[in-house]
């Protein structure tokens, strides 16, 4: 066993629990803070919605979760196993390869459970502040609060050695922009704040979107809603096909909205809507950070981050687990945290300063180059394999092949060959055994 220190872990969500277990593996003091008063972050469900549903008052109460109530994943369970602890078919729970959230949830609860993390964890504490205090000694600062009653609070401080930040990327809107959006007399909301299907019944709904959201949103409302319109960037994209359903159009983007109720789109048509879902996405998120500037968020592009994980000049007393976009998120967050467990103590060495300050610079100019926007710096959809054999080989760990078999990319290419019910008709284990026979 190597060094061993004090780690302040935000969030008890999927990457958070993880962490806190390798951290513990490798001997570290484990402290978690939880807003929320159970684990499970993203999956823990609530019917609540926050007061400004499309987000942008900076004041408004937030609401962890964007759960709504019927959602599905959109990896198979295999995919969402861990190495050492498989996301298995449970008596009493749901059965399906895609299961729903509550399904996830209790997979997340017992894997908590089975390794002792409860105790591990600050319930109830909402983190309003991590600062470095000593640029010597790399002693961090974790303040959180406490709700006593309805409008009191109580704050409280501790010093750590490490934090490692956990607390998702899935909470924070992005908005969609267009003329007289502010001004549009109908209902808008960002996905984030979508539930349940009711409340769109007889109505005209704008979609903003084509991503997993958007379409199981569609699916959901387009039976009880009289015209369902979706706007999307890129047609020649598409999970749905709209053609299969009698009250769904397909557009390009939003041109402007007028005051009283009509959209316009790129393409010249016109809807006389009564909603707005905005289903685009999210904003890293990070208020409790001060680190002098040197992690930033700019258009969604946090850094500068080693690998993803570690900023050059804090590593690793600061490091973020679960940034990354189009990947299996599960399989790349137990690397993620395993890595930073053995990082911080010393069985795995980082290069120098100099060398990821390098590294980062080298990726931020091939993205440049390739003509990538800076708000896909953490997408790994092309290059999740490669990312998660170095992460491996860091580790000494042997590349399974279902890490090659079943990225997210994959899962695209097979959702868009069975359609738009591939969650039901496709036999994963059949693939599966398929693609082992083939090689």
């Amino acid at each position: 066993m190597g060094e061993s220190y004090k780690v302040a872990v935000i969030g008890a969500g999927t990457a958070g629990l993880l962490t806190a277990r390798e951290l513990q593996k490798e001997g570290h003091h484990v402290t978690v803070f939880e807003k929320a008063n159970k684990v499970g972050g993203i999956w823990l469900y609530t019917p609540r919605m926050e007061s400004d549903l499309l987000g942008l008052d900076p004041n408004r109460e937030i609401v962890h979760s964007s759960l709504y109530k019927s959602l599905r994943t959109n990896l198979p369970r295999q995919a969402m196993s861990f190495l050492d602890y498989p996301f298995v078919k449970k008596e009493g729970g749901d059965p399906r390869t895609f299961p729903g959230h509550e399904e996830v949830l209790r997979f997340l609860e017992d894997f908590a459970n089975n390794f002792g993390l409860m105790e591990l964890i600050r319930f109830g504490h909402e983190v309003i502040r991590v600062e470095l205090v000593d640029e010597v000694s790399h002693e961090w600062i974790v303040e959180s609060r406490t709700r006593k009653s309805e409008s009191t609070w109580e704050s409280k401080e501790g010093l750590f050695k490490a934090v490692v930040i956990c607390n998702g990327n899935e909470t924070e809107p992005n908005v969609a922009e267009f003329p007289g959006r502010d001004t549009w007399s109908g209902l808008q909301m960002h996905s984030h704040n979508y539930r349940t299907p009711e409340e769109f019944e007889n109505k005209i709904v704008i979609l903003i979107g084509n991503g997993p959201s958007a379409v199981d949103i569609l699916k959901e409302i387009s039976p009880l809603a009289k015209q369902v319109h979706l706007a999307v960037r890129t047609p020649t994209f598409q999970l749905i096909r709209v053609e299969n359903y009698d009250n769904v159009w397909q557009h390009s983007m939003i041109e402007c909205a007028h005051k009283d109720g009509k959209v316009v789109f790129q393409d010249g048509s016109v809807a006389d809507a009564d909603a707005i879902i905005h289903c685009t996405g999210y904003k890293y998120h990070y208020p409790f950070l001060k680190s002098n500037e040197i992690v930033t968020v700019d258009d969604n592009r946090v850094g500068p981050l080693y690998k993803h994980v570690f900023p050059p000049n804090l590593a690793p007393w600061l490091s973020f687990v679960g940034l990354t976009l189009g990947t299996v998120v599960f399989r790349v967050m137990e690397l993620q945290a395993r890595w930073v467990a053995k990082v911080l103590s010393g069985t795995v060495e980082l290069p120098s300063e100099e060398a990821m300050a390098a590294s980062v610079e080298e990726h931020y100019s091939e993205m440049q180059k390739a003509g990538v926007p800076k708000r896909y710096t953490h997408s790994l959809l092309m290059g999740e394999v490669e990312y998660v054999t170095w992460l491996a080989a860091q580790l000494n760990i042997k590349p399974l092949k279902m890490w090659k078999v079943i990225t997210v990319f994959s899962v695209i290419k097979g959702a868009l060959h069975y359609g738009e019910n591939f969650r039901d008709v496709w036999d994963i284990d059949k693939w599966i055994q398929e693609i082992d026979s083939s090689h």
